[in-house]
């Protein structure tokens, strides 16, 4: 079968460019200076780049990802008004005709008994949860409440629904942060161009949510529920999450009570409305599916009796099924009374004969899908090799009912920037809808992208792809319409952080934490090489390095083998850069790091996440580079620094102080404690007569020399230095400013943490501060110095303590989830 001609966007069928064409190019013809030289080419590579820092591309340290990413082409994808009002017509009315479908399929099944539906393609499926169906008590309408279709322009200029997408409606996301990138990289081909705007979508897409919660909620608690920061989407569920004004959690963070489903907060349980689901439905709930992962046990026994809505319902999955949608132009008739406006792609369930023959006739015409799996890659007969080609024909015609069969149709071209040029390339276009109570909207704009070459237009939506801003061309004097008026109750002004869900404070606290321990080991390695740097040692300094050296192998920077000697420079600074390469310690620090500034990405600002996450992306590739000797090492220690310095003055700057900050803050607090003190502890078990050198290396690892010598004038003795470090509630590296900073932040936290951890924390104030004195007091200050070593050692496993109680008091609020009757090793249940 010879397949016709793709349509081109761009040009009509007398080869003229189309006129809403001609603005878009004209714009993108006259670039600013700064452009012109390299054309569309440099537009590009700064939309990569961009992208990259930022946007939907942006990896972390840790988190690296082998395939190609999310690209945005600088060229958009124009509709005209009246184009895309056809299209929100009949994208409406099948998000109307899938609803209905879903609520018969989950109640009555009247559309079985009357065979209109075949039970195969079903009870068969996969996505039919069956724990979701009732005829007596129906699941909450709409079932459906967002919605997206896969269209392409067919070869008579119409277009044509290739898949719907009534899971999730992935995707939408990535379609707001094109339209929000190629604004800010491209501003001025804005200019001029009557482009519908996306927020008034998501205004009405929010107020819609807040109207789905149970009755007498004034003010519903939504939440978004993702799989987690491991899934590909991740970030788009961040996006949607400040898109829509609502908390981004996981599984873990919610429990079902009563009827009901609470978020795990700092300061207890908080009832959650409305549940927007980017997750499987049938990972939702393991008492309900006998599922292994992380889900909400009694989630779907809330959602059944009304005391929370999940959105999209679970379920939904089910009308994606490419067998189903050959059915959609008679069921539409049967459940609307309506002819379905726009129609789909060719498509038939092979169960039939006629349509069977007809795909074993010509199976190079036709994609070829399982009949009930609508994401699942098709089968392109006409690429395949001859013998794959007769395996898989041999399987359909084995079992007909299994598979279903979509025309393959070329998708229309536009044109997309190559090597500074445009080529004409095939695009896909996913629309979106939501429904507003009242009727179903759609966002104006979309996701147009490349399909790929290997699986056609059929699948889930990719990991990486070239992508297009989708735009919706205004009418003169066309109105841009938002949300009515949706009276809510006062909300009562707070400014404690104890809404905090106790996930995000853990990774908070962990991400204070680690960034503070990758700062403490730039330090101790810097101050071992500075003295291996010298040149011959001198008695004192032959003991710091002793102390240096054990306290780098108690970080774990260093085996008893690697131990620093004068003699065997060379060698140590070997071991030094096997820790901060791939697999060592320190570069263990970056890929935790990452993954936690990942876990917590809602929780930043864009300039924020940038601050975590540019830099320190650019110390990994400067550590994986090639050794360059001393001078080398001493500059990836100096980034190291300088990362942390600028991680510390951002948030000590831009994060409100509660919730967020106050645990991130905590966390380093914590760690710089335990440094300090375990640090100190090496520095002075010295003998007396080399107390000296103790202290200068004391002084040298809390950051204290300058002030020392302004404050001293040079004279070195163990009572002031040790009160510098140790005492001193104005010294930002000492010990008593972490201990005092720790019990002011369980102070401001919400939840009544007093009886608990105060005290401890008190009396490790209490012991510090007195230190000082006990040596200023003592006949012999170097030995009542050196006595304080075993007590400071001890101290680090206090504040170890005093983390774990922490760590016990806001971040395990609930016991782990156990399934009843779930077999265990040994067969033991």
């Amino acid at each position: 079968m010879n397949q016709p001609s793709p349509p081109d966007e761009m040009v009509d069928g007398r080869g003229q460019v189309r006129p809403h064409w001609r603005r878009v190019l004209a714009a993108l013809s006259d670039l600013p200076p700064d452009y012109a030289e390299g054309g569309l080419g440099e537009a590009t590579r700064r939309l990569d780049r961009a992208f990259e820092e930022e946007g939907a591309t942006s990896l972390l340290p840790g988190l690296q990802r082998a395939e190609p990413s999310w690209r945005c082409d600088p060229v958009p994808l124009p509709l005209p008004a009246s184009e895309f009002a056809l299209l929100a017509e009949g994208l409406a009315q099948r998000a109307r005709l899938l609803d209905a479908l879903l609520a018969d399929l989950y109640g009555a099944q009247r559309l079985l008994t009357e065979r209109l539906v075949p039970p195969e393609l079903v009870f068969a499926n996969p996505a039919f949860l069956r724990p979701c169906r009732s005829a007596e008590q129906p699941p909450p309408r709409p079932m459906l409440q967002t919605y997206a279709a896969d269209l392409l322009r067919g070869p008579d200029g119409r277009w044509q629904v290739l898949a719907d997408r009534t899971s999730r409606a992935a995707g939408i996301g990535h379609a707001q942060e094109n339209r929000r990138m190629l604004g800010r990289v491209l501003p001025h081909i804005f200019q001029g161009q009557q482009v519908r705007p996306l927020r008034p979508f998501f205004d009405l897409w929010q107020d819609a949510l807040q109207r789905l919660a149970p009755p007498r909620q004034d003010n519903a608690a939504i939440a978004l529920l993702t799989p987690g920061v491991r899934h590909p989407l991740w970030f788009e569920h961040v996006l949607l999450a400040r898109e829509l004004s609502c908390a981004l959690v996981e599984p873990g963070d919610l429990t079902a009570r009563g009827g009901a489903v609470f978020l795990k907060t700092l300061k207890g349980l908080q009832p959650v409305h409305v549940l927007l689901r980017r997750m499987d439905g049938r990972l939702l709930d393991p008492l309900e599916f006998g599922g292994q992962e992380p889900g909400v046990p009694g989630l779907l026994d809330a959602w059944r009796h009304g005391g929370v809505r999940v959105v999209n319902a679970p379920g939904c999955g089910l009308a994606e099924a490419p067998g189903l949608t050959a059915l959609l132009p008679r069921l539409s008739e049967r459940l609307l009374g309506e002819t379905l406006r726009l129609p789909s792609v060719e498509t038939h369930w092979l169960a039939e004969p006629e349509a069977l023959a007809a795909v074993l006739r010509d199976p190079d015409g036709w994609l070829l899908r399982p009949a009930t799996d609508g994401i699942a890659p098709a089968w392109r007969p006409g690429r395949m090799t001859p013998a794959q080609r007769d395996t898989l024909l041999a399987r359909v015609a084995a079992q007909p009912r299994d598979f279903a069969a979509t025309r393959d149709l070329p998708p229309s071209v536009a044109p997309f920037v190559v090597g500074g040029g445009l080529t004409p390339r095939p695009v896909l276009l996913r629309l979106f809808l939501a429904q507003d109570g009242e009727g179903w909207s759609v966002l104006p704009g979309g996701l147009a992208r490349v399909p790929d070459d290997a699986t056609g237009p059929i699948g889930r939506l990719p990991r990486q792809a070239l992508a297009k801003d989708v735009w919706v061309l205004s009418e003169e004097g066309g109105r841009i319409q938002g949300p009515g008026l949706h009276r809510q109750a006062p909300l009562p002004i707070r400014r404690a952080g104890g809404d905090l869900p106790s996930r995000v404070a853990d990774n908070l606290f962990w991400l204070g934490r680690y960034v503070e321990r990758m700062e403490g080991a730039a330090r101790l390695m810097r101050a071992a090489l500075a003295r291996l740097d010298r040149g011959p040692l001198l008695p004192r300094e032959v003991a710091e390095l002793a102390a240096l050296s054990t306290g780098l192998r108690h970080a774990g920077l260093l085996t008893t083998e690697d131990m620093p000697n004068a003699a065997a420079s060379s060698a140590f600074q070997a071991a030094l850069w096997r820790a901060l390469r791939q697999g060592g310690t320190v570069a263990r620090l970056f890929d935790e790091i990452g993954r936690l500034v990942e876990a917590v990405r809602d929780r930043l600002t864009g300039d924020m996440h940038t601050l975590f996450t540019l830099p320190l992306r650019a110390v990994r590739v400067q550590a994986d580079a090639p050794q360059l000797g001393l001078q080398g090492l001493e500059a990836v220690l100096g980034s190291v620094l300088r990362y942390s310095a600028g991680v510390a003055g951002a948030v000590a700057e831009n994060m409100v102080r509660a919730g967020g900050f106050a645990f991130l803050d905590l966390g380093r607090r914590v760690e710089r404690a335990q440094s300090i003190a375990a640090q100190l502890g090496f520095a002075l078990s010295q003998s007396p007569s080399r107390i000296e050198g103790g202290l200068r290396l004391a002084l040298e690892l809390c950051d204290s020399v300058i002030t020392y010598r302004n404050r001293y004038l040079g004279t070195l003795q163990p009572a002031p230095a040790l009160d510098l470090v140790l005492a001193d509630p104005g010294n930002p590296r000492g010990l008593a400013f972490q201990l005092h900073a720790i019990r002011d932040v369980l102070r401001a936290v919400d939840g009544g943490p007093e009886r608990e951890l105060l005290p401890p924390a008190e009396a490790l104030i209490a012991a510090v501060e007195a230190m000082p004195g006990t040596v200023l007091a003592a006949p012999d200050q170097a030995a009542a110095a050196v006595a304080l070593a075993p007590r400071l050692t001890a101290m680090e496993g206090e504040i170890a303590a005093l983390s774990d109680a922490i760590t016990r008091r806001y971040f395990a609020l609930l016991p782990p989830i156990q399934q009843i009757g779930q077999e265990m090793p040994g067969g033991a249940a």
